[in-house]
């Protein structure tokens, strides 16, 4: 059985700036084949000291990855969104990862929010019902443990 596949619009970026997106899609790739639990521990260690991510700054790092990687820019949406994940926290911040499914007809689905907006995707806020989010760290814990 054959689907459609609509890739994500890709934006062309300068060679310069390729590194890191290639970086984050590179290390993403074997993190998406990881256990669940395993995959949540990682991710909760990346997103420390990390200030949350803005909508801008959280669609500039899914475009950064989509524009690099035909995977990411198709139906790689686990890849894509751990990708989006790290390159954010490359740059010093950190938005909700979430996994989530959705029941008629069932699907899986991965991706990313900043200020309580989906990034990026087409279909609207509560279609997939999440199973796993990871968001930025609250403040207190980021100010008393300064370092961690």
């Amino acid at each position: 059985m054959s689907m459609p596949v609509t890739l994500a619009e890709q934006h062309r970026l300068p060679w310069r700036r390729r590194l890191l997106p290639l970086l984050a899609v590179a290390l993403a790739r074997p993190l998406a084949s990881i256990r669940p639990a395993r995959l949540r521990r990682v991710l909760e260690f990346a997103r420390r000291g990390a200030a949350p991510a803005t909508a801008d700054q959280a669609l500039a790092a899914r475009q950064a990855a989509v524009s690099v990687s035909l995977r990411c820019a198709g139906r790689g949406c686990l890849q894509r969104s751990i990708a989006t994940a790290l390159l954010c926290r490359a740059r010093g911040t950190w938005p909700t990862w979430c996994t989530g499914v959705r029941t008629q007809p069932f699907a899986a689905h991965a991706w990313i929010e900043a200020d309580g907006q989906l990034i990026g995707e087409s279909h609207p806020k509560g279609h997939y019902r999440p199973l796993l989010t990871i968001g930025p760290q609250p403040d207190d814990h980021r100010r008393s443990h300064p370092h961690a």
